[in-house]
Formats: C-alpha cells, structure tokens, sequence
C-alpha cells in the first residue's frame, strides 16, 4: 500500500485566500462525514447556552476530523501523525478535548486506550473538564460514559475503551499501547528535559495500524528549540514538499517567512489570516486592544504577543533589560558569511575566545576586515565546543545545544582537549594564509586559558600575537561599538542561530557610565561565543595588519606543505 502524499505547496497562497491548509486527499468521505456530524454535536460546556461545537468551532477544527477519520484505508489509518500549530485562543485546548471524545465515539477496538497530554496539570486539568462538561451536557453521553475524576479517565461502557488525561512526563505511555494520544502545547514540552525521548517512547508505544499521534501547539515564546524545533522543521519539510514520503499531515497557521521578517504581520487586516477561530473563541477588537497594550510595554512583550497570537517565530529573545545590539542582530545577518569567505574577502582576520569550565560553552569568534569595499566593514564568523559534561549538568538546555550541533555551529567534544586543539587548529590555517596579524591577533580572557596557551604554541602562535582582553566594564568601550557597528550595517554575521541565543541570553547591568553583558540565567544562559565576539571586536578597532599577503600567501603555504 502506497502512502499518502501530504505536501502542500500552494500553502501560502491558501492562507492569502482563507482556504483549507489540508491538500486535497482520497478520504473515505462517508466515514469523515460520520466523524465531522459527531464532533459537531458535541456542546462547548463552559459558555452559556453550551453551543454546539457546529456553531463555535471554526471549519479548521473540522479540517482535522475529516483528514484523522476519513483516512482509513482497510484496517490502515493513513494519516498517522498530525502536527497543528495555531494561535492561541482559537480553542485549542476544547477543540482537542472534543477531537479525543470524537475518537472515542469513532472507535471499535475493545479495550482501546486513549490519552490527552498536557504539558503542566493546570492545561490538563483544563483539558479534562472541557471533555467532561461535554459528556455532561448530553444524556446519551453521560449514560454511555463513566467518569472517574481521581483519575482523569472515561470509560466507554460499551466496549471499556477508555480515554486518559495526563501532564507530560516520563511515564505517559508507561504499561499502555494507546491507539490514539493527543499532545497539546508541544512548545511548552520541549522546555522539559528529556521531551525527544518521550515523544519517541509515545511513538514505539502505538503499534497499531490505525493508530494516530494528534501535535496541537502554539507557535513558542522563545526561539524554537528541542523536541519542539525538531518536529516544527519536519512538518514544514513536508509542507513544502522537502520531505516526500512521509505519515504526518501538517496543518500551519504561520505567515510566509518574508511576511514575519518585513514586519508586515502588524496589519491587523492579515490577522485573520493565522486566527481561523476568529469570530468565535477570539475577536479582532480583543486582539487590537493586547497588541496595543503589549506594544506599550516594548518591544519584549510586542514579541511574546506576535509569537502567541499570530504564530510569529522568535529569532532573537528581547528583554527588557537586554544588550542594544540584539535590537540590530537579526537583521545583519549575511548567511554567505563561513570562515572561508572571511579568509577570501578580508584583509585582516582576528579572532576571540571566550570559555568557561566543562559545564560551560567554549567560544571562538573570527572577525575579518573587508577588502573588497569599505575597510570599516567587519564580517563575524563563530563556532562553540562543549564537553559532554555540559548536556548531563545542564539538561535544560541539553536539546537546544544538540540543535546547534545539528546546525554546525556546535561541536560536542569526544576528548577532554578538543575544543583546545580544533580551535588552535583553524587559528594556524588563518595563520597559514597570512592575515593574523603579528601583534594582538588573538585575544581571550586571561582567567583559566594555560592550556589554550599551550595548544597555540605548539603550532608556533606565540608571543604578542595572542594577548589577554580584560573583561567586565572594561569591555564597555567595545560592547557600545559593537551595537553601533550593527546598526550602521558596518558589522553583519553569518546567521547562526547559536549567536541569536546567546545574544537573547545577554543581560545588560549600567554601573556608572559602563555596561557590563552577563548572564541572564546564572549557570543556564550561555553567552560565552558573544563573549568571544566583543574579545575579536576589541582585536579589530585597533585596526591591525596583517602579517602576509593573504590567499598568496595561503596557498604558497599549501604548495610548501605539499612539498
């Protein structure tokens, strides 16, 4: 039996045009009919009048039944994932209780388990109630199902299948094969350690064919990371036909990419766009009364707002008290920008290194001078190295360092001195071509660097070439510059989402008229490349020259060595 083709590729022109974001599929219509007319009679218990689903949930909601229940082929569910990301307040967390209650009422498998998760016992709780009150609010349903409230579980009597409401952890699927498991709020999840793990056990624990695995999320109020970031990238990859065979349909209620980064998503003419509950569960005047509470605030509670009621994606987390170049990053980012572009475009190549202990991040920052147009035009390169002991101490943060490594911009260490090495390594090839300069070439926190020293000069980099950068207020000078350089498009960076959160993490304190960047989060924030950066930018305002003759001298090296 062939799989189902779930790309979407006119996607966005179905979002312009208020369609269905569900491509067309061979479903069974007679069953998705069945399904739909269930799930419409089901009542929203905690409105007055308790309206039919029919009346207060949008046609998005009846997308979903359709596509879950009119794709059984055989015994067979074609549809076995579904991942929804839609704004809040566009009853997310009712439409999914009334989702499972459909699931339950479709089933004809005896002893079938069924499982709600939330992801804290407050959404669960919620999620609970809401099926419950719409059991209650009918007689057939109140007869045919026996609520247990110690255990947040309903009992078909008919046939004892039974649906299950649980807060993500470790034992959600423990001792259950459930045909059917419904996540709510996956970003909120990937917050917690060990999300891709469970999300994996909740996979291997469906064996059954028409077994289906219901994702149902905002879009999140950081920059997307873990488990969360994993399965958004799929679903996107499958949406626009990147990923060809495949179980998961992907339902995405976010604006096109050029439409977030323009800003254009601040009309609220487009709004409905990316709300399709409104008029119901939300209305357009609530949602122009937070927007202009939030844009009040700043611009920190303006990203929250966008990011959960219009599905905006976070590239940078702005707080209050945050570094004045985060307001620059995103957009100087130039991802051409690789260490080979910086030794082919550079007349001077200096580098900063920033790190901690071996439950910190080990930074590396390459900073060139252009040579092709103005000469006060800088280029930033960075990598990062971590021990393995930073995944098991910081396990917060454990799959977000894995998404860097995935991205390349983080290396996880095998052997106790592999950061040291592979940075002195790219140090002495940048050497090599002639463009570190003789003096100040590389900077680095003089606290804690003897064996970063050593691994230098065991490839001859030695003497005034590397120098210590005082740190604290005494990197105020540079950190002041750095902002302005960003601002006036004499700075751009290759783009790297490891340098987004770090200068997301980056926390500005004033003593006197110095600025000092800290940590955020003592022990969870990691700046340390940032860091390296601002040692780099210290290297570089002192307008160096380098030793050689550039790619010449470069690849005269390489002829030496092959000799």
């Amino acid at each position: 039996m062939t799989g189902w083709n779930f790309a979407c590729r006119d996607w966005e022109q179905r979002l312009l045009a208020g369609k269905s974001l569900i491509p067309d599929l061979p479903l069974d219509e007679a069953e998705a009919a069945r399904a739909v007319d269930i799930f419409n009679k089901l009542r929203l218990p905690d409105v007055p009048g308790q309206p039919l689903l029919r009346d207060a949930a949008g046609e998005w909601q009846r997308d979903i039944v359709r596509a879950i229940f009119g794709s059984m082929v055989g015994d067979t569910r074609m549809v076995q994932e579904l991942f929804c990301m839609v704004p809040k307040k566009n009853n997310k967390t009712t439409g999914g209780a009334g989702v499972s209650l459909t699931a339950l009422l479709m089933n004809s498998r005896p002893h079938a388990e069924f499982i709600y998760v939330g992801p804290t016992h407050e959404v669960s709780d919620q999620a609970f109630q809401q099926a419950v009150g719409m059991i209650e609010a009918d007689d057939y349903l109140s007869k045919r199902f026996h609520i247990a409230h110690h255990t947040k579980t309903i009992l078909d009597r008919r046939n004892k299948a039974r649906l299950k409401v649980k807060t993500f952890d470790m034992k959600v699927v423990t001792g259950s094969k459930p045909i059917f498991v419904l996540l709510d709020e996956l970003h909120l999840m990937s917050s917690m350690a060990a999300a891709a793990r469970i999300i994996v056990q909740i996979r291997n624990g469906m064996p059954a064919p028409e077994s289906v695995l219901v994702m149902i999320t905002t879009q999140s109020d950081e920059p997307p990371a873990g488990a969360f970031k994993t399965e958004l990238r799929y679903a996107r990859g499958v949406r626009d036909g990147r990923i060809k065979e495949s179980r998961m349909l992907p339902i995405l209620y976010e604006f096109p990419e050029e439409m977030q980064r323009s800003g254009a998503w601040r009309d609220p003419a487009v709004w409905p766009l990316v709300n399709p509950n409104l008029g119901r569960s939300i209305t357009l005047e609530k949602l122009k009364s937070s927007y202009q509470a939030a844009l009040e605030k700043g611009d920190e509670d303006l990203r929250l707002w966008a990011s959960q009621r219009l599905n905006v994606e976070i590239g940078v987390a702005l707080h209050d008290d945050r570094w004045l170049g985060a307001d620059y990053w995103e957009s100087a980012a130039d991802p051409s920008i690789t260490l080979d572009s910086l030794i082919a475009e550079s007349d001077a190549v200096v580098f900063g290194i920033d790190g901690g202990g071996l439950d910190d991040l080990f930074g590396l920052a390459a900073i060139g001078r252009c040579c092709k147009r103005n000469r006060s035009e800088w280029r930033l390169w960075s990598h990062a190295w971590a021990h393995k002991d930073v995944l098991s101490r910081r396990k917060e943060i454990a799959d977000r360092l894995h998404d860097f490594e995935r991205d390349g911009d983080l290396t996880i260490c095998e052997t106790p001195t592999q950061d040291f090495e592979e940075v002195a390594d790219i140090i002495a090839r940048v050497r090599d071509t002639g463009l570190l300069p003789e003096k100040a070439g590389v900077g680095l926190d003089p606290v804690g660097v003897a064996n970063m020293v050593d691994a230098l000069a065991v490839r001859g980099i030695t003497g005034d070439q590397v120098v210590a950068i005082p740190q604290g207020y005494r990197l105020s000078g540079v950190i002041q510059g750095t902002e302005r350089k960003l601002k006036d498009g004499t700075l751009w960076h290759a783009g790297a989402p490891l340098m987004a959160w770090c200068v997301g993490n980056a926390k500005v304190e004033q003593r006197g008229n110095a600025v000092l960047i800290t940590k955020q989060v003592a022990g969870k924030a990691k700046i340390d490349p940032l860091v390296a950066a601002f040692d780099a930018a210290m290297l570089m305002s002192k307008n160096p020259e380098a030793v050689g003759a550039g790619m010449d001298s470069y690849f005269r090296s390489l002829a030496r060595a092959a000799a």
